[in-house]
Protein backbone atom coordinates (compact mmCIF):
# COMPACT_ATOMS: atom_id res chain seq x y z
CA UNK A 1 0.00 0.00 0.00
CA UNK A 2 1.68 3.35 -0.68
CA UNK A 3 1.37 6.60 1.06
CA UNK A 4 -1.40 7.92 -0.47
CA UNK A 5 -3.27 5.02 -0.16
CA UNK A 6 -2.75 4.93 3.18
CA UNK A 7 -3.68 8.68 3.72
CA UNK A 8 -7.33 8.22 1.71
CA UNK A 9 -7.79 4.95 3.89
CA UNK A 10 -6.81 6.60 7.39
CA UNK A 11 -9.39 9.65 6.03
CA UNK A 12 -12.16 6.98 4.98
CA UNK A 13 -11.35 5.38 8.32
CA UNK A 14 -11.75 8.60 10.28
CA UNK A 15 -15.35 9.95 8.53
CA UNK A 16 -16.69 6.34 9.40
CA UNK A 17 -15.83 7.15 12.92
CA UNK A 18 -17.50 10.28 13.13
CA UNK A 19 -20.68 9.63 10.82
CA UNK A 20 -21.38 6.87 13.10
CA UNK A 21 -20.31 9.11 16.23
CA UNK A 22 -22.71 8.62 19.45
CA UNK A 23 -23.92 12.36 18.91
CA UNK A 24 -26.01 11.15 15.92
CA UNK A 25 -27.49 8.39 18.26
CA UNK A 26 -28.49 10.90 21.23
CA UNK A 27 -29.94 13.69 18.56
CA UNK A 28 -33.24 12.13 18.44
CA UNK A 29 -33.37 12.01 22.56
CA UNK A 30 -32.75 15.62 22.73
CA UNK A 31 -35.10 16.99 19.93
CA UNK A 32 -37.66 15.19 22.18
CA UNK A 33 -36.48 16.81 25.42
CA UNK A 34 -36.35 20.17 24.14
CA UNK A 35 -39.54 19.07 22.52
CA UNK A 36 -40.86 18.47 26.51
CA UNK A 37 -38.70 21.56 27.95
CA UNK A 38 -41.46 23.60 25.31
CA UNK A 39 -44.57 22.44 26.09
CA UNK A 40 -43.79 22.61 29.73
CA UNK A 41 -42.90 26.12 28.96
CA UNK A 42 -46.31 26.78 27.56
CA UNK A 43 -48.51 25.23 30.11
CA UNK A 44 -46.65 27.27 32.72
CA UNK A 45 -47.72 30.69 30.39
CA UNK A 46 -51.03 29.28 30.92
CA UNK A 47 -50.72 28.97 34.50
CA UNK A 48 -49.34 32.79 34.74
CA UNK A 49 -52.17 33.63 32.89
CA UNK A 50 -54.50 32.31 35.33
CA UNK A 51 -52.47 33.54 38.26
CA UNK A 52 -52.67 37.00 37.38
CA UNK A 53 -57.05 36.95 37.00
CA UNK A 54 -57.31 35.01 40.48
CA UNK A 55 -54.59 37.21 41.64
CA UNK A 56 -56.97 40.84 40.20
CA UNK A 57 -60.21 39.06 42.05
CA UNK A 58 -57.92 38.68 45.15
CA UNK A 59 -57.35 42.31 45.12
CA UNK A 60 -61.03 43.35 44.96
CA UNK A 61 -61.85 41.20 47.42
CA UNK A 62 -59.37 42.49 49.44
CA UNK A 63 -60.96 45.58 49.40
CA UNK A 64 -64.49 44.97 50.96
CA UNK A 65 -65.25 45.38 53.93
CA UNK A 66 -64.88 43.03 56.89
CA UNK A 67 -68.00 40.52 57.04
CA UNK A 68 -68.40 36.89 57.58
CA UNK A 69 -69.52 36.20 53.25
CA UNK A 70 -66.55 38.38 52.31
CA UNK A 71 -63.81 36.56 54.34
CA UNK A 72 -65.25 33.34 53.14
CA UNK A 73 -65.12 34.25 49.79
CA UNK A 74 -61.64 35.37 50.13
CA UNK A 75 -60.66 31.99 51.23
CA UNK A 76 -62.22 30.72 48.72
CA UNK A 77 -60.39 32.66 46.09
CA UNK A 78 -56.78 32.30 47.79
CA UNK A 79 -57.59 28.72 48.09
CA UNK A 80 -57.69 28.57 43.95
CA UNK A 81 -54.99 30.71 43.75
CA UNK A 82 -52.87 28.49 45.81
CA UNK A 83 -53.58 25.17 43.56
CA UNK A 84 -52.89 27.62 40.69
CA UNK A 85 -49.72 28.40 42.22
CA UNK A 86 -48.71 24.66 43.05
CA UNK A 87 -49.25 24.11 39.58
CA UNK A 88 -46.90 26.82 38.48
CA UNK A 89 -44.18 25.28 40.94
CA UNK A 90 -44.53 21.95 39.51
CA UNK A 91 -44.25 23.12 35.99
CA UNK A 92 -41.17 24.62 37.51
CA UNK A 93 -39.96 21.10 39.04
CA UNK A 94 -40.83 19.58 35.58
CA UNK A 95 -38.78 21.68 33.78
CA UNK A 96 -35.45 21.76 36.16
CA UNK A 97 -36.14 17.52 36.20
CA UNK A 98 -36.08 17.72 32.32
CA UNK A 99 -33.53 20.33 32.25
CA UNK A 100 -30.83 18.07 33.80
CA UNK A 101 -31.95 15.12 31.82
CA UNK A 102 -31.04 16.93 29.16
CA UNK A 103 -28.04 17.69 30.67
CA UNK A 104 -26.88 14.47 31.58
CA UNK A 105 -27.80 13.23 28.19
CA UNK A 106 -25.20 16.02 26.24
CA UNK A 107 -22.72 15.17 29.12
CA UNK A 108 -22.83 11.48 28.00
CA UNK A 109 -22.90 12.08 24.57
CA UNK A 110 -19.96 14.09 24.08
CA UNK A 111 -17.51 11.87 26.33
CA UNK A 112 -18.70 8.96 24.28
CA UNK A 113 -17.95 11.66 21.04
CA UNK A 114 -14.30 11.95 22.94
CA UNK A 115 -13.88 8.66 24.11
CA UNK A 116 -14.24 7.37 20.68
CA UNK A 117 -12.60 9.91 18.63
CA UNK A 118 -9.20 9.50 20.41
CA UNK A 119 -9.04 5.81 20.44
CA UNK A 120 -9.62 6.28 16.96
CA UNK A 121 -7.12 8.90 16.36
CA UNK A 122 -4.73 7.37 19.01
CA UNK A 123 -4.61 4.07 16.61
CA UNK A 124 -4.01 6.16 13.14
CA UNK A 125 -1.60 7.67 14.74
CA UNK A 126 -0.06 4.82 15.67
CA UNK A 127 -0.94 3.37 12.27
CA UNK A 128 1.54 6.27 10.78
CA UNK A 129 3.86 5.90 13.07
CA UNK A 130 4.79 2.53 12.11
CA UNK A 131 4.54 3.07 8.38
CA UNK A 132 6.55 6.21 9.20
CA UNK A 133 9.59 3.90 10.36
CA UNK A 134 10.68 2.99 7.15
CA UNK A 135 12.98 5.13 6.07
CA UNK A 136 13.67 6.78 3.20
CA UNK A 137 15.92 4.45 1.78
CA UNK A 138 13.82 2.30 1.40
CA UNK A 139 12.03 4.33 -0.60
CA UNK A 140 14.53 5.51 -2.70
CA UNK A 141 15.00 1.27 -3.48
CA UNK A 142 11.35 1.42 -4.21
CA UNK A 143 12.70 3.23 -7.37
CA UNK A 144 10.47 6.12 -5.32
CA UNK A 145 11.77 9.89 -6.56
CA UNK A 146 12.55 12.40 -4.08
CA UNK A 147 9.64 14.49 -5.45
CA UNK A 148 6.78 11.20 -4.41
CA UNK A 149 8.59 10.85 -1.27
CA UNK A 150 8.40 15.05 0.21
CA UNK A 151 4.88 15.03 -1.27
CA UNK A 152 3.93 11.71 0.40
CA UNK A 153 5.90 13.06 3.97
CA UNK A 154 3.79 16.30 3.60
CA UNK A 155 0.67 14.49 3.25
CA UNK A 156 0.84 12.57 6.26
CA UNK A 157 2.31 15.85 7.84
CA UNK A 158 -0.94 17.33 7.18
CA UNK A 159 -2.57 14.12 8.63
CA UNK A 160 -0.92 14.21 11.79
CA UNK A 161 -1.67 17.93 12.14
CA UNK A 162 -5.86 17.26 11.76
CA UNK A 163 -5.15 14.35 13.97
CA UNK A 164 -4.09 16.97 16.82
CA UNK A 165 -6.48 19.55 15.59
CA UNK A 166 -9.19 17.44 16.44
CA UNK A 167 -7.51 16.28 19.22
CA UNK A 168 -7.79 19.58 20.81
CA UNK A 169 -11.21 20.12 19.40
CA UNK A 170 -12.11 16.96 21.81
CA UNK A 171 -10.44 18.27 24.54
CA UNK A 172 -12.36 21.70 24.23
CA UNK A 173 -15.29 19.99 23.76
CA UNK A 174 -14.54 18.24 27.66
CA UNK A 175 -14.21 21.66 29.44
CA UNK A 176 -17.16 22.79 27.82
CA UNK A 177 -18.99 19.58 29.39
CA UNK A 178 -17.41 20.66 32.64
CA UNK A 179 -19.38 23.81 32.61
CA UNK A 180 -22.19 21.80 32.05
CA UNK A 181 -21.41 19.50 34.90
CA UNK A 182 -21.68 22.70 37.08
CA UNK A 183 -24.74 24.29 35.70
CA UNK A 184 -26.47 20.38 36.32
CA UNK A 185 -25.45 21.04 39.87
CA UNK A 186 -27.11 24.34 40.33
CA UNK A 187 -29.97 23.34 38.37
CA UNK A 188 -29.96 20.22 40.90
CA UNK A 189 -29.79 23.09 44.06
CA UNK A 190 -32.83 25.12 42.16
CA UNK A 191 -34.80 22.00 42.31
CA UNK A 192 -34.55 21.27 45.84
CA UNK A 193 -35.52 24.45 46.60
CA UNK A 194 -38.80 24.45 44.50
CA UNK A 195 -39.57 21.37 45.95
CA UNK A 196 -38.98 23.32 49.52
CA UNK A 197 -41.26 26.07 48.27
CA UNK A 198 -43.73 23.49 46.79
CA UNK A 199 -44.34 21.40 50.42
CA UNK A 200 -44.36 24.73 51.82
CA UNK A 201 -47.68 26.10 49.30
CA UNK A 202 -49.31 22.68 50.27
CA UNK A 203 -49.12 23.66 53.81
CA UNK A 204 -50.49 27.02 53.21
CA UNK A 205 -53.43 25.01 51.53
CA UNK A 206 -54.25 22.86 54.57
CA UNK A 207 -54.28 26.28 56.46
CA UNK A 208 -56.70 27.52 54.43
CA UNK A 209 -58.98 24.55 54.53
CA UNK A 210 -58.54 24.85 58.31
CA UNK A 211 -58.95 27.90 58.64
CA UNK A 212 -62.11 28.34 56.83
CA UNK A 213 -63.73 25.35 58.45
CA UNK A 214 -62.59 27.07 62.18
CA UNK A 215 -64.26 30.60 60.61
CA UNK A 216 -67.79 28.75 59.81
CA UNK A 217 -67.85 26.45 63.03
CA UNK A 218 -67.12 29.90 65.27
CA UNK A 219 -69.68 32.13 63.62
CA UNK A 220 -71.96 29.29 62.48
CA UNK A 221 -72.20 31.26 59.27
CA UNK A 222 -73.85 34.21 61.59
CA UNK A 223 -72.78 37.64 60.54
CA UNK A 224 -72.86 39.01 63.86
CA UNK A 225 -71.14 36.07 65.14
CA UNK A 226 -68.41 37.48 63.07
CA UNK A 227 -68.85 40.49 63.86
CA UNK A 228 -68.37 39.76 68.00
CA UNK A 229 -65.51 37.79 66.89
CA UNK A 230 -63.20 39.97 65.23
CA UNK A 231 -63.75 42.33 68.27
CA UNK A 232 -62.74 40.21 70.81
CA UNK A 233 -59.70 39.26 68.72
CA UNK A 234 -58.84 42.91 68.41
CA UNK A 235 -58.83 43.47 72.22
CA UNK A 236 -56.97 40.35 72.95
CA UNK A 237 -54.03 41.99 70.15
CA UNK A 238 -54.50 45.19 72.16
CA UNK A 239 -53.73 43.55 75.10
CA UNK A 240 -51.12 41.65 74.51
CA UNK A 241 -49.88 44.78 72.84
CA UNK A 242 -49.85 46.74 76.03
CA UNK A 243 -47.93 43.52 77.89
CA UNK A 244 -45.60 43.45 75.44
CA UNK A 245 -45.09 47.26 75.34
CA UNK A 246 -45.17 46.89 79.68
CA UNK A 247 -42.00 44.62 79.19
CA UNK A 248 -39.94 46.04 76.53
CA UNK A 249 -40.56 49.50 78.31
CA UNK A 250 -38.20 47.38 81.78
CA UNK A 251 -35.43 46.29 79.35
CA UNK A 252 -32.37 48.27 79.16
CA UNK A 253 -30.37 48.91 76.37
CA UNK A 254 -28.08 51.72 75.11
CA UNK A 255 -27.10 51.63 71.54
CA UNK A 256 -24.03 52.12 70.28
CA UNK A 257 -24.47 54.15 66.61
CA UNK A 258 -21.16 52.73 65.72
CA UNK A 259 -21.94 49.17 65.96
CA UNK A 260 -24.52 49.00 62.74
CA UNK A 261 -24.41 50.80 59.25
CA UNK A 262 -26.02 54.41 58.75
CA UNK A 263 -29.58 54.38 57.13
CA UNK A 264 -28.57 53.57 53.14
CA UNK A 265 -30.78 52.66 50.58
CA UNK A 266 -28.94 50.25 49.17
CA UNK A 267 -28.45 47.56 52.37
CA UNK A 268 -31.97 45.91 52.50
CA UNK A 269 -34.06 44.31 48.97
CA UNK A 270 -37.76 44.34 49.40
CA UNK A 271 -38.99 40.97 50.60
CA UNK A 272 -42.11 40.68 48.60
CA UNK A 273 -42.05 41.05 44.17
CA UNK A 274 -45.17 43.61 44.70
CA UNK A 275 -44.54 45.80 47.30
CA UNK A 276 -47.65 48.25 48.41
CA UNK A 277 -47.01 49.78 52.35
CA UNK A 278 -50.31 49.46 54.34
CA UNK A 279 -48.85 51.06 57.26
CA UNK A 280 -45.71 53.07 57.86
CA UNK A 281 -43.30 52.77 60.69
CA UNK A 282 -43.52 54.83 64.07
CA UNK A 283 -46.60 57.46 64.70
CA UNK A 284 -48.97 57.00 62.57
CA UNK A 285 -52.37 57.59 62.68
CA UNK A 286 -53.13 53.74 62.28
CA UNK A 287 -50.54 52.96 65.13
CA UNK A 288 -52.80 55.40 67.27
CA UNK A 289 -55.53 53.57 66.16
CA UNK A 290 -54.17 49.90 66.78
CA UNK A 291 -51.91 50.44 69.54
CA UNK A 292 -53.41 53.02 72.25
CA UNK A 293 -50.37 52.65 74.61
CA UNK A 294 -47.47 54.09 72.78
CA UNK A 295 -48.96 54.64 69.07
CA UNK A 296 -46.06 53.65 67.68
CA UNK A 297 -46.01 50.61 64.63
CA UNK A 298 -42.70 49.51 65.72
CA UNK A 299 -42.47 47.73 61.65
CA UNK A 300 -43.95 48.39 57.93
CA UNK A 301 -47.06 46.46 57.15
CA UNK A 302 -46.97 45.35 53.26
CA UNK A 303 -50.40 44.29 51.69
CA UNK A 304 -50.16 40.32 50.66
CA UNK A 305 -52.41 37.62 50.20
CA UNK A 306 -52.38 34.37 51.96
CA UNK A 307 -49.93 32.32 50.12
CA UNK A 308 -47.56 35.08 48.89
CA UNK A 309 -43.83 34.26 48.95
CA UNK A 310 -41.73 36.00 51.36
CA UNK A 311 -37.82 36.71 50.32
CA UNK A 312 -35.14 37.42 52.70
CA UNK A 313 -34.22 41.25 53.13
CA UNK A 314 -30.72 40.82 53.54
CA UNK A 315 -28.76 37.11 53.64
CA UNK A 316 -27.56 36.28 56.68
CA UNK A 317 -28.85 33.04 59.71
CA UNK A 318 -32.22 32.57 61.47
CA UNK A 319 -32.14 33.05 64.89
CA UNK A 320 -34.82 31.60 65.75
CA UNK A 321 -39.04 31.10 64.17
CA UNK A 322 -42.49 30.69 65.58
CA UNK A 323 -43.92 27.69 63.45
CA UNK A 324 -46.60 26.36 65.13
CA UNK A 325 -50.32 27.12 64.93
CA UNK A 326 -50.31 30.17 66.80
CA UNK A 327 -53.51 32.05 68.86
CA UNK A 328 -55.18 34.47 67.48
CA UNK A 329 -54.44 38.24 69.05
CA UNK A 330 -50.21 36.76 70.06
CA UNK A 331 -48.43 39.82 68.26
CA UNK A 332 -46.96 38.39 64.78
CA UNK A 333 -48.14 34.69 64.59
CA UNK A 334 -45.69 32.48 63.07
CA UNK A 335 -42.95 34.55 62.15
CA UNK A 336 -38.78 34.12 61.04
CA UNK A 337 -35.84 36.33 62.79
CA UNK A 338 -33.22 36.35 60.62
CA UNK A 339 -29.41 38.27 62.08
CA UNK A 340 -27.39 39.56 59.38
CA UNK A 341 -23.67 40.20 59.90
CA UNK A 342 -23.63 44.33 59.52
CA UNK A 343 -25.50 43.80 63.41
CA UNK A 344 -29.09 44.31 61.95
CA UNK A 345 -31.86 41.58 62.39
CA UNK A 346 -35.38 41.62 60.26
CA UNK A 347 -38.73 39.98 61.45
CA UNK A 348 -40.87 38.55 59.23
CA UNK A 349 -44.59 38.55 60.94
CA UNK A 350 -48.16 36.83 60.72
CA UNK A 351 -47.01 34.17 57.49
CA UNK A 352 -48.99 31.24 57.21
CA UNK A 353 -46.11 28.69 56.52
CA UNK A 354 -42.37 28.81 57.73
CA UNK A 355 -39.89 27.24 55.47
CA UNK A 356 -36.70 27.80 56.86
CA UNK A 357 -35.34 26.60 60.38
CA UNK A 358 -32.91 28.21 63.46
CA UNK A 359 -29.22 27.96 62.06
CA UNK A 360 -30.22 28.19 58.25
CA UNK A 361 -28.01 30.14 56.54
CA UNK A 362 -29.87 32.29 53.92
CA UNK A 363 -29.12 34.32 50.80
CA UNK A 364 -30.53 37.85 49.93
CA UNK A 365 -33.61 36.97 48.25
CA UNK A 366 -34.33 33.49 48.93
CA UNK A 367 -37.95 32.39 49.98
CA UNK A 368 -38.28 31.74 53.19
CA UNK A 369 -42.12 31.55 53.87
CA UNK A 370 -45.58 32.45 52.71
CA UNK A 371 -47.50 35.21 53.91
CA UNK A 372 -50.98 35.19 56.06
CA UNK A 373 -52.84 36.85 58.87
CA UNK A 374 -51.67 34.81 62.03
CA UNK A 375 -51.30 36.32 65.29
CA UNK A 376 -52.87 39.83 65.83
CA UNK A 377 -53.99 40.47 62.43
CA UNK A 378 -57.32 42.53 60.90
CA UNK A 379 -56.22 41.16 57.57
CA UNK A 380 -53.43 39.17 55.34
CA UNK A 381 -50.29 41.10 55.30
CA UNK A 382 -46.94 40.94 55.62
CA UNK A 383 -45.62 42.34 58.90
CA UNK A 384 -41.68 43.25 58.16
CA UNK A 385 -39.47 44.88 61.29
CA UNK A 386 -35.61 45.88 61.35
CA UNK A 387 -34.08 46.08 64.76
CA UNK A 388 -30.65 46.30 66.47
CA UNK A 389 -29.60 42.47 66.94
CA UNK A 390 -28.11 43.61 70.19
CA UNK A 391 -31.53 44.51 72.07
CA UNK A 392 -33.42 41.68 70.92
CA UNK A 393 -34.90 39.27 73.53
CA UNK A 394 -36.95 35.97 72.21
CA UNK A 395 -39.79 35.39 75.47
CA UNK A 396 -42.48 33.33 75.90
CA UNK A 397 -45.82 35.60 75.20
CA UNK A 398 -47.00 33.33 78.32
CA UNK A 399 -44.25 35.60 80.24
CA UNK A 400 -45.35 39.01 79.71
CA UNK A 401 -48.83 38.63 82.18
CA UNK A 402 -49.97 36.37 84.43
CA UNK A 403 -52.40 33.85 82.97
CA UNK A 404 -51.67 35.02 79.36
CA UNK A 405 -53.76 33.46 76.84
CA UNK A 406 -50.37 33.15 74.38
CA UNK A 407 -48.14 31.03 76.83
CA UNK A 408 -46.09 28.61 75.06
CA UNK A 409 -45.92 31.04 71.71
CA UNK A 410 -42.65 32.98 71.33
CA UNK A 411 -42.07 36.10 70.60
CA UNK A 412 -39.92 39.02 70.26
CA UNK A 413 -38.91 41.29 72.53
CA UNK A 414 -37.03 45.03 72.15
CA UNK A 415 -36.47 48.44 73.55
CA UNK A 416 -37.80 51.34 71.70
CA UNK A 417 -34.21 52.34 70.89
CA UNK A 418 -33.67 48.83 69.07
CA UNK A 419 -36.32 49.46 66.47
CA UNK A 420 -35.47 50.71 62.63
CA UNK A 421 -37.24 52.06 60.14
CA UNK A 422 -37.16 49.50 57.59
CA UNK A 423 -37.64 52.01 54.88
CA UNK A 424 -34.57 53.81 55.77
CA UNK A 425 -32.48 50.70 54.55
CA UNK A 426 -34.42 49.93 51.38
CA UNK A 427 -34.95 51.23 47.67
CA UNK A 428 -36.94 54.00 47.03
CA UNK A 429 -40.48 52.97 46.38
Amino acid sequence: MTRKFFYIFVCLFLFSVFLNSPERMFAATSAELQQKIADTQRQRDALLEEQKRLQAELDVLGKQGATLQGAVKSLDATRLKLVNDIKITQSKINSANLNIQSLENSIANKEDQITTHERAIKSAIKELSEYDSHSMIVDLLNNKTFSEIWTDQGSLSDLNDRLNSEINSLQEAQLALTRQKTEKEKTKQSLVGLKTELGGQKSVVEENKTEKARLLALTKSQEAAYQKMLAENIARGKQFEADLINYESQLKFALDPSSIPSPSRSILSWPLDKIFVTQYFGYTPDAARLYRTTAMHNGVDFRANIGTSVKAALGGIVTDIEAVKTKNGCQYGKWILIKHPNGLSTIYGHLSAVLVKPGNTITTGQIIGYSGQTGYSEGPHLHFGLYVTAGIKIVDAGTLKINSSCAGIKTVAAPVQAYLDPLAYMPTL
